[in-house]
């Protein structure tokens, strides 16, 4: 990348782009307001507000969606005729988990081992800064040659939908030729990787009652029904003993063609602990990109410092269910539910509550931006190709947006290479690789307005 000039402007604006960063993480912005101060999130959505006006951005805006959170909006106008891109991140983040579990403060950006460590460093404060890098690239060298729209969602990490519902309700607002969505990731460091396959998700809260109190286990115990036990069976029921999610009536989906993941990868990927089996049938692929995936994501129950000798009268849990794409999420979370109530053994009452959705989304990559995004990707990685891969996670956003806009163009990119270890302690982010990425949008927006 050393004679392409974009190039050269992205590496000298690298320490700027670490100090805002470091700002950008210090903000604890999860949007959890029962746990984490609303300010917090607030004070991240002005910042990135405040940058979108610094690079001269017009209606810049606060958006007050439907959940309670605010996203951020701006628009940079290109040259007259020129097409419109809009670039997606999100400043929202996961909670820290353990706080003791992190080498060093979750919410202080910390330079260490050639990584940038801090929550939101990858998943995807750092995207924010990945399309600030790209735009100032353009600015620097000839001008940005497309009108730009920036979305900076505030609710992504919660499953809430609170922008997909304001956009669905503001059609007018998010339209735009091509759309990326930079809050994906390479399949690994230094290979660069479009993200074609995303599944969608449903959370689901199941509570199970059996008493109307707790009671002393060795006077009651044998004979009470313990809403714990019951519960852990209900969990029990959702998985086969390999392991592979069951839910009655979701018929898995078919394999995974594209590029595939080296199990002995996958299991120093994952840091599984030697002799650990990993679970579930078919190639990794199919199973982390192209079937359903249950997840226990928490129980309520007393932990076992100060657990008292008790009968349980209540047990709480949430459960996350990811379907491929061709599944729909609507009639999963049915599913789901109905598996839970249909699986709660000796009577017991058992609620459900459906707290999250998104659909699953699949690309369209024979279209014209995979072309320039291809180009870029193999200037801004020398003697590297772009890859296809899907990814587990879900972007409920990237399925609304491509049933209101059909037209438009949708790429996936991004900083969540395995290492990252999002939504994990100690998630990081390789500034080369936001170096480089940021090369890559600058130059398909290029490619993409030559095109």
């Amino acid at each position: 990348m050393s004679s392409n000039p974009v190039a050269e402007t992205v590496a000298s604006l690298m320490p700027r782009a670490r100090t805002e960063l470091a700002e950008l993480v210090a903000f604890k912005s999860v949007a959890d307001f029962d746990q984490f101060p609303r300010s917090e999130s607030e004070g991240a959505a002005r910042w990135v507000a405040d940058a979108l006006r610094a690079e001269g951005f017009e209606d810049v805006a606060l958006l007050d969606t439907p959940d309670g959170t605010q996203s951020v909006y701006g628009y940079l106008p290109g040259p007259e005729g020129a097409r419109t891109v809009l670039l997606y991140a999100h400043y929202d983040v996961q909670p820290p988990l353990d706080e003791s579990g992190w080498t060093t403060p979750p919410f202080e950006l910390t330079e260490r081992d050639g990584r940038w460590y801090g929550r939101g460093a990858a998943d995807c404060k750092g995207g924010v800064i990945m399309h600030l890098l790209a735009l100032r690239a353009l600015k620097a060298n000839g001008g940005v040659p497309v009108h730009v729209k920036v979305i900076a969602e505030g609710s992504e990490e919660q499953g809430t939908g609170g922008l997909e519902r304001y956009a669905e309700q503001h059609p007018e607002l998010l339209t735009a030729d091509t759309i990326v969505i930079g809050d994906a990731g390479n399949y690994r460091v230094g290979l660069p990787t479009v993200t074609t396959s995303l599944r969608g998700m449903t959370l689901v809260r199941v509570r199970v009652d059996t008493l109307e109190g707790n009671l002393h286990s060795g006077q009651f115990g044998g004979a009470a029904p313990d809403a714990l036990s019951a519960l852990i069976r209900v969990l029990d029921s959702l998985r086969g003993e390999d392991g592979s999610t069951t839910v009655d009536g979701l018929t898995p989906a078919s394999g995974w063609d594209g590029l595939q993941y080296d199990e002995e990868q996958f299991r120093q990927d994952a840091k599984v602990l030697d002799g650990v089996e990993l679970i579930g049938s078919g190639t990794i692929a199919d199973r982390i990109w192209a079937r359903p995936a249950v997840t226990v994501l928490g129980i309520d129950c007393p932990p076992v410092v100060g657990a008292t000798p008790s009968v349980q009268a209540s047990a709480r849990a949430l459960v996350s269910l990811r379907v491929p794409p061709g599944v729909d999420s609507v009639e999963a979370t049915k599913l789901l539910q109905a598996h839970l109530e249909a699986h709660t053994p000796w009577g017991a009452r058992v609620s459900t509550e459906q707290t999250g959705q998104g659909q699953a989304f699949s690309a369209d990559t024979t279209s014209p931006a995979y072309a320039a995004m291809a180009e870029a990707m193999a200037v801004a990685y020398p003697g590297q190709e772009m890859q296809y891969a899907g990814q587990g996670g879900s972007i409920p956003l990237c399925s609304t947006l491509a049933g209101l806009y059909p037209e438009a163009e949708i790429l996936l990119i991004g900083l969540s290479e395995p290492e990252a270890q999002i939504h994990a302690v100690n998630e990081s982010v390789s500034p080369q690789e936001l170096e480089r990425l940021s090369v890559t949008e600058a130059l398909f927006l290029r490619n993409y307005a030559a095109g």
